[in-house]
């Protein structure tokens, strides 16, 4: 898919391109691309002059090669996108080339994106962009806007992680937790702690890509003052992610603990057995032959007798741990 931005009185406008001819009548700032096609990868080359690298989306290409200026002066950043959705959180690798000596826009320059998917963030600014006239000026306030758009995305996410946690926290905490709740409390546990540090990782990126940008000279001073304040923004989330691990910590300690008191119930209840029937044992194994009589009292009854002895020495213990409170 094949979209083209275009600024018109301070607006962002969107249209999607089918065709070499209608691309050829816009003059976008910004050129987005989701999965595209081997036909629109040749028309990004024949109108812009564009080769995309093939490489371009690539997971396993090396962390230093993601940041790079050509020398004709195109910027090449690769950075890393979240989607927290709530079944699969996953990250969306984005590749940007932002060409600022295009023929057509010398002034405000082209940006094109590269993904394999649509990623919210882009949703977000395209909205924005729409509503909000004069927030975008060229090409580079589109990238700039989409990792404040990122960190805004991020730190919402956060928000959601704190929610989830608070139930979790109530359903702990609450009174007696079952093993099947603790078993559920540790899945949705497991699950925030992953979506966590996906966002830990992401805004990591979102910064190495923020600070390539101001290095490179290529911001205006009030370019720079904004994105400075992204950096502000991004270190603030730093400081969430770790106070949620370490509450992540503390309910996963405090579900285990749980689990062991629970555990530690059936080990009572069988240590109280245990130990209440060694004496009737005793019994038995004194008294368990074949006769009618107690040799050593020379009286007969003998099998009666003994299970008498066998009840009275079972309850007698009960008794006692009942009444210490060891049942309970």
């Amino acid at each position: 898919m094949l979209n083209v931005f275009t600024l018109a009185n301070g607006r962002l406008f969107q249209e999607e391109i089918e065709s070499l001819e209608e691309l050829s009548r816009f003059q976008p700032i910004w050129v987005d691309l989701e999965a595209p096609s081997v036909e629109e990868k040749r028309w990004i080359k024949q109108y812009f002059g564009l080769s995309i690298p093939e490489d371009a989306m690539d997971e396993d290409i090396e962390e230093s090669a993601r940041f790079y200026e050509e020398d004709n002066g195109e910027l090449h950043i690769r950075s890393d996108f979240l989607i927290a959705d709530d079944e699969e959180p996953r990250t969306v690798r984005v590749a940007f080339i932002l060409n600022l000596m295009n023929d057509a826009l010398k002034s405000k320059g082209v940006l094109f994106s590269i993904h394999d998917e649509d990623v919210p963030v882009f949703r977000l600014l395209r909205l924005r962009a729409r509503r909000a006239p004069g927030l975008i000026e060229d090409a580079r306030e589109v990238l700039l806007k989409l990792f404040d758009a990122d960190a805004e995305y991020s730190a919402d996410a956060l928000e959601g992680i704190y929610d989830e946690l608070e139930k979790v926290s109530r359903q702990v905490l609450a009174g007696e937790v079952t093993d099947t709740l603790a078993g559920e409390v540790l899945g949705e546990i497991a699950r925030q702690e992953d979506l966590n540090g996906r966002i830990r990782r992401n805004v990591m990126d979102t910064r190495r890509a923020v600070s390539f940008m101001m290095r490179s000279r290529m911001l205006s001073a009030g370019q720079f003052e904004e994105a400075r304040q992204i950096l502000r923004d991004i270190e603030s989330l730093d400081n969430h992610t770790a106070f949620l691990f370490d509450k992540i910590n503390f309910l996963m300690d405090a579900t285990v603990g749980f689990i062991n008191i629970n555990q530690n119930k059936i080990i009572k209840i069988f240590s109280v057995a245990s130990v209440a029937l060694l004496p009737p044992t005793l019994v038995a194994s004194l008294y368990g032959m074949n006769f009618r009589h107690m040799p050593e009292l020379d009286q007969a009854w003998g099998y009666p007798f003994a299970l008498v002895l066998m009840v009275a020495s079972a309850l007698v213990p009960m008794w006692y741990f009942r009444k210490r409170g060891w049942l309970r």
